[in-house]
């Protein structure tokens, strides 16, 4: 249940908590992308560890390998791509702005004779 607002505060929308291009589609999309990923590693690796434990590599059995750190060495590689890609959508939304933000070039030539002579 929500309280009024006090009397001497004008009624406003509530503020997101998340600047509203924390929310863009490309966002959504690479996290849930990124968490999928996750998600199969982590429980892939260990529902078939117990059939990947013939193999033997080095001392210990491929299971053990693949789970203690091929898992590992998934999440730093899912850490490291959602890092470049924030940062290539950073420098796109940024040009973006940028482009918008220009002033367009008059037209070359007839700024200053308006019949073209």
């Amino acid at each position: 249940m929500m309280l009024p607002p006090p009397a001497d505060q004008p009624d406003r929308p509530m503020a997101s908590p998340f600047p509203p291009e924390l929310h863009d589609v490309r966002h959504l999309w690479l996290k849930a992308g990124l968490l999928l990923l996750w998600a199969l590693v982590s429980f892939g690796a260990s529902y078939f560890a117990r059939d990947l434990q013939t193999l033997v590599l080095g001392v210990w059995p491929l299971g053990y390998w693949i789970v203690a750190q091929g898992a590992v060495l998934v999440f730093i590689a899912i850490v490291v791509v959602y890092a470049w890609a924030m940062n290539r959508f950073e420098r796109q939304d940024q040009q973006r702005q940028d482009h918008r933000h220009q002033t367009p070039e008059p037209a070359p030539g007839n700024a200053d004779h308006p019949h073209g002579w």
